[in-house]
């Protein structure tokens, strides 16, 4: 599934952010291994800076199957690379 740009939201106070990095959260029912593939935010390069966190939740059947982190490795301006998933431990012992 392409990206989907209702699933991005801004985290925090994104306005005051200047060079830091910013984070936003991603929900999404794409495979990390998807959503880490070069060109995949290329439609939103305009707000992603290097450096920036993306915390990614794919959802299935509308649960949570997979989260973790994505960095911004790099952005052309057109084309927006992001790292491998830093994987988050989803389970539910109860």
């Amino acid at each position: 599934m392409p990206y989907s740009s209702t699933g991005l939201v801004a985290i925090g106070g994104q306005s005051k952010a200047g060079n830091a990095p910013q984070i936003w959260a991603y929900t999404t029912d794409d495979a990390a291994a998807t959503v880490d593939t070069t060109g995949y935010f290329n439609s939103v390069a305009s707000l992603l800076k290097v450096g920036d966190l993306i915390y990614r939740v794919t959802l299935s059947g509308g649960n949570v199957s997979t989260a973790g982190w994505h960095v911004v490795l790099s952005n052309t301006g057109s084309v927006v690379d992001v790292s491998d998933t830093t994987v988050l431990t989803v389970t539910d012992a109860d």
